[in-house]
Order: structure tokens, then sequence, then C-alpha cells
């Protein structure tokens, strides 16, 4: 799966869990961060907002999630 930042610099790590569903509360991405059940760019990741860029690789749950980004360009 591939998640694409949009006009933003960054996304943290219990934001993209929550939003992509999967979990079901802030709460609940928090505990599963603290836990050691998350793990970005095949390390275990211990902090709920861990700015995610583009590059990084999200597995949880059996799912990998890609970290995609779009320059956008000012005229």
């Amino acid at each position: 799966m591939e998640f694409e930042l949009i006009g933003h610099e960054y996304i943290q790590l219990n934001q993209l869990l929550k939003l992509l569903g999967l979990v079901d509360t802030g709460g609940e991405a928090n505990q599963r961060i603290v836990d050691g059940e998350v793990k970005v760019n095949q390390e275990v990741e211990y902090q709920k907002r861990k700015k995610l860029r583009p590059g990084d690789v999200v597995l949880f749950n059996r799912q990998s999630v890609t970290i995609k980004g779009r320059s956008i360009t000012i005229l």
C-alpha cells in the first residue's frame, strides 16, 4: 500500500495508522506503537509522533505502507 503526502512535509506515525483505518482510534494507535508492534524502515519504532517522510516504509499487522511525496510547484 502507498500513502501520498500532498501539500505536507510529513505525517505522524499514529495519525497514519488511524487515517488508513489500520486501528480504530488514536489511543489504540498509540498503544500499538508503545507495545513495539510497528516497524519503520525495518526497525521497531516506539515514537508515537514519529515524523514519516517520503521513502519511509511502515510495517504493521502484516501491512506495508510506503510513504510517497509529491512536490508542489508554486508559480
